[in-house]
């Protein structure tokens, strides 16, 4: 079945998000975690069948380029971003126009656990797939068709291999040079090739005025972005994607915006699950998140970072703003040849 035959729920783009009035925000931490936890183990097993253990690792190849774990409390975390973005763009797996004649080759960027990668060799049988990240956490057994690679996208792109589509999901904190990755990407495409970027703006707003300074998570994230900025590694490449694609000569370029709320507080059905959803990857996530960068960038003892993120957690199991963050998809289209500038 194609995404055509299923009638899938709106994911909605710009209008702003109306809040829930039966939505209790005075209900107490422990109702949150109750909902979250019958809500986790609902998800399905391709999202939360990873063993968690304690501790944090971290990336060998290339160590230091990567803010964030690759242990498996934070493969489970990222299995479960997979599925907000693909709930949050309307349950797709990409948005790009491709013609499945025309797919030989894929180049997955940011692979992380292969879960994508995985996904779309089960949709393209006929199509060869490659993988790459910083650390071999994919499973062994995938697709014929898929396979995974350790390499630095930062680096010297090695070999002459071409590809058709290239697809790039999640790469905020990890890039030091954009403009650099899309020319390289505009490089190895084949002509008539598409490249997608699925990404965020890491910057959390509210569209009722809820979410202001004066929380934690306010401060917290504020602190995040700033993090981020002064290590050239931006958390907000998501509003600035369309201009470097255009940049680097594609045509036919697309962007679309979708608002990921932080909790179970909107509505409407669908944005109160892709909530509950963001919520509880955030959660997972959220010392793996910090604790390099806050402590290692900005200079804060680890028990002030924990006592920090404590706050964090209490405001947003209670639900006491509004918040939200967008998740950003641009594609665009190498010209064919005699078209290209």
């Amino acid at each position: 079945m194609s995404d055509m035959d299923i009638d899938w729920p709106s994911p909605g783009q710009a209008s702003d998000l109306p809040s829930d009035d039966g939505y209790a925000t005075d209900s107490g931490v422990s109702s949150m975690d109750e909902q979250m936890s019958t809500y986790t183990r609902s998800m399905t097993s391709s999202i939360v069948n990873y063993p968690l253990e304690y501790g944090r690792r971290y990336h060998a190849y290339r160590a230091g380029v990567y803010a964030f774990p690759n242990d498996d409390p934070e493969l489970d975390r990222m299995d479960m971003a997979h599925g907000l973005m693909f709930k949050s763009i309307g349950y797709k797996l990409y948005l790009a126009p491709l013609v499945k004649e025309n797919l030989h080759r894929i180049l997955d960027i940011g692979t992380g656990t292969g879960i994508w990668s995985v996904e779309m060799g089960d949709r393209f049988p006929n199509t060869e797939i490659i993988g790459v990240d910083l650390s071999a956490v994919q499973p062994p057994w995938v697709p014929h068709n898929v396979k995974f690679e350790i390499d630095d996208v930062e680096s010297r792109w090695v070999g002459n291999r071409m590809f058709d589509y290239i697809f790039v999901r999640y790469m905020l904190v990890s890039i030091q040079d954009w403009p650099k990755l899309v020319q390289n990407i505009y490089e190895h495409l084949n002509p008539g090739g598409w490249v997608e970027f699925q990404d965020m703006d890491g910057l959390y707003y509210s569209d009722d005025g809820t979410y202001t300074a004066q929380y934690t998570t306010h401060t917290w994230n504020q602190d995040f972005v700033q993090a981020c900025e002064s290590i050239g590694r931006t958390a907000r490449p998501g509003p600035q994607l369309e201009g470097w694609v255009n940049d680097a000569g594609f045509q036919n370029v697309v962007h679309k915006r979708f608002k990921a709320p932080i909790g179970p507080w909107p509505k409407d059905p669908h944005f109160k699950d892709v909530g509950m959803h963001n919520l509880c990857q955030l959660l997972d996530g959220l010392e793996g998140f910090t604790l390099r960068l806050f402590c290692g960038v900005l200079g804060r003892t680890e028990e002030d970072v924990l006592g920090m993120l404590e706050g964090v957690r209490e405001e947003l199991k209670r639900g006491l703003f509004h918040a939200m963050f967008d998740h950003h998809v641009v594609y665009g289209q190498k010209p064919l040849e005699g078209q290209q500038l």
